[in-house]
């Protein structure tokens, strides 16, 4: 075990938690810190180490990976008076994981650099269940030589990891990630509705429906949450929210026409505008059956 990098973990939410365990499942030491104090003692029940701030967490970790909610949480706890640059080691490592926008993440690596710390844009796909499993999608943006030397940690949370290119291009993939998953929970949620309106057997029809070309990971991973009306967060609207304001901002800066996407965002945002926001994203069912007049 001493031969593996020590862990800072900054941000221990529905994601954060599950990952840090696994980390610490895996052999790693991890020391972790977050704003909520049950979080922190649910850390210390697994094995880690409860830090009272970021600094005394990062100060002497080989890695550090942070998972908060959104851009303004990464430059909060990157570049503050009590924060990671101010306090980690020179030549320590930096994992953001958290999904922000690729600029961000740019200008995080740029800043970190001229203190010595090298960084790496980490963002995840899979949801909860997927950070409980360790089965993540990880995309990755950075330097080679420090994707290699992450690659056994994210090997610890993750099966699908890939190197993207330069700082920003693993936002960039997440935010296209999260543009297939919104616009597929929509149609999955139309398809449920028009089902159910018709008369026919939803169980059996989202069975045979996922056994062909219609089926997804989506379907597989929400198709109880569609059944049951169950949309307890594994991955919340507000979050989604935010992920298609950065893939509709990234794709005009760009240029790249999202007309699909457009309407999904405008119909997430209507959705979190009517008090959904901490539900489920699989809760945009919940949009298509007040259009269609049939919310319970």
């Amino acid at each position: 075990m001493s031969n593996l990098p020590t862990i800072a973990w900054i941000g221990l939410g529905i994601m954060g938690s599950p990952m840090s365990e696994n980390l610490i499942k895996a052999g790693y030491s991890v020391t972790g810190f977050t704003l909520e104090r049950d979080k922190l003692d649910r850390l210390a029940a697994a094995g880690g180490t409860a830090a009272g701030s970021i600094a005394e967490a990062v100060r002497d970790a080989d890695v550090i990976v942070t998972m908060v909610p959104a851009s303004p949480q990464v430059e909060a706890i990157a570049y503050g008076e009590n924060g990671i640059l101010a306090h980690a080691r020179s030549g320590a490592l930096l994992i953001d994981m958290s999904s922000i926008t690729p600029q961000t993440s740019v200008d995080l690596a740029k800043n970190a650099a001229e203190k010595g710390i090298r960084v790496l844009d980490a963002p995840v796909s899979g949801g909860e269940a997927g950070a409980v499993e360790a089965v993540l999608s990880i995309m990755v943006g950075g330097e080679q030589a420090d994707f290699d030397e992450a690659k056994p940690l994210l090997d610890a949370l993750g099966k699908t990891i890939v190197l993207c290119g330069p700082h920003g291009s693993g936002q960039t993939v997440k935010a296209a990630n999260q543009l297939i998953v919104a616009v597929n929970i929509q149609a999955c949620a139309e398809a449920v509705v028009f089902l159910e309106k018709s008369g026919v057997d939803l169980a059996a029809a989202l069975d045979v429906l996922n056994g062909g070309l219609a089926g997804s990971t989506v379907l597989t991973r929400k198709k109880d949450n569609f059944l049951n009306r169950d949309f307890k967060p594994g991955f919340r609207i507000d979050l989604h929210h935010k992920d298609m304001g950065i893939v509709t901002d990234a794709a005009r800066d760009v240029g790249a026409a999202l007309p699909v996407g457009a309407i999904v965002a405008q119909l997430v945002a209507s959705l979190r505008a009517q008090g959904d926001g901490g539900l489920d994203h699989s809760a945009l069912l919940r949009s298509v059956e007040r259009l269609s007049g049939t919310e319970v």
